[in-house]
């Protein structure tokens, strides 16, 4: 390794450093009411910690997308981290604002995750927060694109996002926003499982080199109907291999006490589904 390959490592490790705290203040612009040293420090709000800590993971892939690649030369590589990066920020704060709307529409995301300091909600939060990450690290990575197919891709992204959401509300046998907001940490464990899945298979369908927006919405709209299709075979699935004998839904919903473990082993189904349709296609 030569000086000047470490030095240029040195510089873009910087930049990392400038866009995470540039995300950091970004997140205090659109969430003007939450004192985010009171809630961490003061109050011990776990809801809180969960959410935000989702935050920084899906910040830490928004600010990949900018950094991996092929090297252009320092300066110019610069102005595309700092371009693509600050543009990643301010998209994955925009979605969740959106997100907060239209995914968990039932009630106030805020006032559970705040004032009632639910954890179920927080869980689902920092899902949201991640699968965008996902997303916008597909989206911005690979080569042949520039700021427009960027956008382009983190809206057809976000419309995937929200769809798959309605979808596994409608599949799952109980109301899902119903139980979140009784504070049932399993269900919102569930669910934040398939929304980080979703956005697996989301930014997976977004990523590479860009070669028309014919290839890549067909690219898209196939990966995400598989992803769609496979998403109850996959929770029969658990039912079946990884909890055999037992009910996923009565774990979840008809016990004095959720089971928490239960949901966490169907989240990583999710998942790991995802992962693995991600390696085969």
């Amino acid at each position: 390794m030569t000086f000047d390959s470490v030095l240029s490592s040195v510089v873009y490790l910087i930049s990392c450093f400038i866009l995470f705290y540039l995300g950091k203040w970004v997140y205090g612009l659109f969430h003007k009411s939450i004192h985010v040293a009171d809630e961490l420090v003061e109050k011990d709000n776990f809801a809180f910690a969960v959410s935000h800590t989702g935050y920084f993971v899906g910040l830490l892939l928004a600010i990949g997308s900018a950094i991996v690649g092929p090297s252009a030369g320092i300066v110019e590589d610069l102005v595309d981290i700092f371009v693509y990066g600050s543009m990643a920020i301010i998209l994955l704060n925009l979605s969740i604002v959106i997100n907060d709307k239209l995914i968990l529409s039932k009630f106030l995301v805020n006032k559970e995750i705040i004032e009632d300091q639910n954890v179920g909600t927080g869980v689902v939060e920092a899902a949201n927060s991640i699968a965008i990450g996902a997303i916008l690290f597909g989206a911005i990575s690979g080569e042949g694109g520039s700021v427009t197919t960027a956008l382009g891709f983190w809206v057809l992204g976000q419309i995937a996002l929200i769809i798959a959401s309605k979808v596994y509300t409608l599949l799952t046998p109980y109301d899902v926003h119903d139980h979140i907001e009784k504070d049932n940490v399993a269900v919102g464990i569930s669910f934040a499982g398939s929304l980080a899945a979703v956005g697996v298979i989301v930014g997976h369908a977004v990523s590479g080199d860009f070669y028309s927006w014919q290839d890549s919405a067909e690219t898209l709209g196939y990966e995400l109907l598989l992803g769609l299709a496979l998403l109850p075979l996959i929770r029969l699935a658990t039912d079946k291999i990884l909890l055999p004998g037992q009910n996923l839904t009565d774990e979840l919903i008809n016990q004095e006490k959720a089971n928490n473990g239960a949901a966490l082993i169907e989240a990583f189904a999710y998942i790991g589904g995802a992962v693995l349709i991600t390696w085969c296609i």
